[in-house]
């Protein structure tokens, strides 16, 4: 249920409000848009039915929520979310912004070396694993808190935002000590588990799309997130697993305008796993761009070959940095800038 409140509500009135959906035993969220701020209501159907909420001083509507993700829809939010991640990165506004970095963290030297050339063509965010979910339980599984201190000191030493991914409740605390982004990759986009604990943090949140996962799935853990009170959540879509094999994953960049029209959170593309081919990667970067994502996530590496995971989708930084020119031509077509 959304309460909308109309624009003389006073302090009081909303603290009022809160007061009586707590002593329902209702969860209540409040967001302050532009024009609007609004209440949103989530408990049980019979209880939000035979409240009169519109009887309540400063209530102006009252709107029953049909999506059943209540707090990631537009009918709860009509305006864009825009994530604050730093003083200059904020996802969801006028600017691109564009993660890059090496699938895993391999080492101070080799990291700080792509960070640097990944900043100077325009990113803002250096990603890294440190912790990594493997096909293979003989493959490397990343470095660990070592690897999350090597990617917090590269950071802050280019001026960089960092990102990392999460993969157990047990590695929240932990992870954020050291990041500005947690992701949750596509495996992880249905542990509900993990989904709780992250929504307990104020760390943003990246969530990836599972790897068969609808549209609405997806939404649906999003909506895992947002209830437990973490809003800075932005999702990110890599690709899903359909009957083509010439690609690694099926990159859906219509997604990018369904999760526009159903949701106000932004959204990410991850053309690197959504090819997993490096000759692949410029393509889905600049459909994306053009199609309106807020975001990209790119794997770049001074030696693909050499790499200990996903070397074959990684852009050397030479190729990185061309593809980054084109994409801010796309962009200013677009009325964004990268």
């Amino acid at each position: 249920m959304i309460v909308v409140l109309n624009k003389n509500v006073t302090e009081a009135q909303i603290k009022h409000i809160l007061d009586k959906a707590e002593g329902l035993g209702l969860r209540a969220n409040v967001s302050r848009g532009v024009e609007k701020t609004v209440i949103g209501l989530i408990g049980p159907e019979d209880v939000l039915r035979v409240t009169p909420l519109e009887v309540f001083p400063g209530v102006e509507q009252v709107i029953p929520v049909l999506a059943p993700y209540r707090l990631v829809s537009r009918e709860y939010q009509k305006e864009d979310s825009v994530i604050k991640i730093s003083k200059d990165v904020k996802i969801g506004g006028k600017k691109i912004h564009v993660m890059a970095g090496p699938c895993s963290i391999e080492g101070l030297k080799g990291l700080r070396a792509i960070a640097k050339k990944a900043k100077s063509a325009g990113a803002t965010i250096l990603r890294g694993g440190a912790f990594k979910p493997r096909t293979s339980p003989y493959d490397f599984q990343g470095m660990g808190e070592e690897g999350l201190k090597i990617l917090q000191d590269v950071g802050q030493e280019t001026g960089m935002a960092t990102i990392t991914e999460v993969m157990d409740p047990r590695q929240v605390e932990l992870i954020a000590k050291y990041v500005d982004i947690m992701q949750i990759g596509a495996r992880n986009m249905q542990n509900f588990n993990l989904l709780k604990e992250v929504g307990m943090t104020k760390i943003p949140i990246m969530l990836k799309r599972g790897i068969s996962a609808t549209i609405k799935e997806w939404l649906m853990s999003a909506e895992y997130i947002l209830s437990n009170g973490n809003f800075d959540v932005m999702l990110c879509e890599r690709g899903i697993r359909t009957f083509e094999t010439a690609t690694r994953n099926t990159l859906d960049i219509n997604a990018i305008g369904v999760v526009k029209k159903l949701s106000h959170l932004p959204i990410i593309i991850d053309p690197s796993h959504g090819s997993g081919e490096w000759g692949l990667v410029g393509h889905g970067a600049k459909a994306g761009v053009a199609a309106g994502c807020d975001g990209l996530m790119i794997e770049v590496h001074d030696h693909p070959e050499e790499a200990f995971s996903d070397g074959q989708q990684s852009l050397v930084p030479k190729r990185f940095a061309a593809l980054m020119k084109d994409l801010e031509k796309i962009a200013r077509a677009v009325s964004r800038s990268m």
